[in-house]
């Protein structure tokens, strides 16, 4: 090797030593990784949101990761998901706060008033499940549900049994439940079928809970930020504002719409985070 050759030589190794010797750059953020629970309005709705935040007011990369529930609680227990949105607490998911809390951190309740049961147009001459009995001819005697092995299936034929209404509960999906619904609802036809919130059909009609003295649904739910412990050093500003992170009743089913009238969820999450800044900057205030 000549000297010309052995000096260049030198001079490149130099550059890539120094290089390598330099911190990253501040700039550099690691990619956050968020589970959702795959075919739930919500918690796809949800997770995109909070991921448009992330990514264009934090500064992080987030991938968004569709799983089932109980693999999303594993996969941020063991940290191969930072964190989840959907957490359905206390009683939905609470086999998996059960077995994963000592592994996960609850960071407070993004949706507050969650819940199951029976829902009927706000309209309805009925105002509790035990009214249905009187009003059996009416409602045809059905209540239209979703599939079979559902909780809230499960929940409706014990509320069938311990209110005494003689309804038959008809097994069908949540696509076929909400165009039944908007069929009898354009005719004018009373129907009661099975539901939670948050869901998209309580932005796009007037509907109620009937009551449940009995509470055979149970009380009302919240659905809460988990994260893994780590995300605290990893992200600190991500976890401030997950903690701020909260809906506002009724927000989520603007979202939910937009995506089930054809919007694909990344662009519904950014036209809504558009149009409410205020909210926005509320929730990323302890963050920046």
């Amino acid at each position: 090797m000549n000297l010309i050759k052995r000096l260049m030589f030198a001079v490149a190794m130099g550059a890539a030593l120094t290089v390598a010797a330099l911190p990253a750059s501040a700039d550099t953020k690691p990619m956050i990784k968020i589970g959702y629970v795959e075919g739930w309005d919500d918690s796809v709705a949800t997770s995109n949101v909070a991921a448009t935040i992330i990514e264009k007011r934090l500064g992080y990369p987030v991938k968004l990761v569709p799983v089932a529930a109980g693999v999303m609680w594993e996969g941020v227990a063991r940290g191969d998901l930072d964190a989840t949105l959907s957490a359905w607490l206390p009683v939905t998911q609470g086999a998996y706060w059960t077995r994963f809390h000592e592994k996960v951190v609850d960071l407070g309740a993004n949706f507050t008033e969650a819940k199951i049961g029976l829902i009927v147009p706000a309209d309805a001459k009925v105002n509790s499940i035990a009214d249905l009995a009187a009003q059996k001819t009416a409602f045809s005697g059905r209540i239209v549900g979703i599939d079979a092995g559902a909780g809230v299936m499960t929940k409706t034929a014990e509320a069938i049994k311990a209110y005494d209404i003689g309804f038959q509960l008809m097994p069908s999906s949540g696509s076929a439940m909400t165009a039944e619904l908007a069929r009898d609802i354009n005719a004018k036809r009373p129907v009661v079928v099975t539901g939670w919130a948050p869901h998209w059909m309580f932005a796009k009609w007037k509907l109620k809970f009937l009551e449940d003295p009995k509470k055979v649904f149970g009380e009302a739910e919240h659905v809460d930020n988990v994260i893994n412990p780590e995300l605290e050093k990893k992200a600190p500003q991500v976890v401030a504002f997950l903690k701020k992170f909260q809906w506002k009743t009724g927000q989520i089913d603007g979202v939910m719409l937009a995506a089930q009238n054809g919007a694909k969820p990344q662009e519904a999450a950014t036209k809504w985070v558009d149009a409410h800044k205020d909210q926005v900057n509320e929730w990323v205030s302890a963050a920046q």
